[in-house]
């Protein structure tokens, strides 16, 4: 298996659709530089594994 395979990934339409609903509008581009190393930061990794494995495997 290749251990370096993404398994999920969020794209600027991702981005964009949740800044149309959260400000009402789309991000720039200096906008979406300033976030995109960021969000990794809130996003829960280990309960979102967790909850996968524990809802399909168990």
């Amino acid at each position: 298996m290749d251990l370096d395979k993404t398994i999920y990934s969020l794209s600027v339409q991702d981005l964009q659709t949740v800044a149309d609903e959260e400000l009402g509008r789309e991000l720039s581009k200096e906008e979406i530089s300033l976030i995109q190393e960021k969000i990794g930061d809130y996003i829960d990794w280990q309960s979102a594994i967790s909850n996968a494995i524990n809802n399909n495997l168990l």
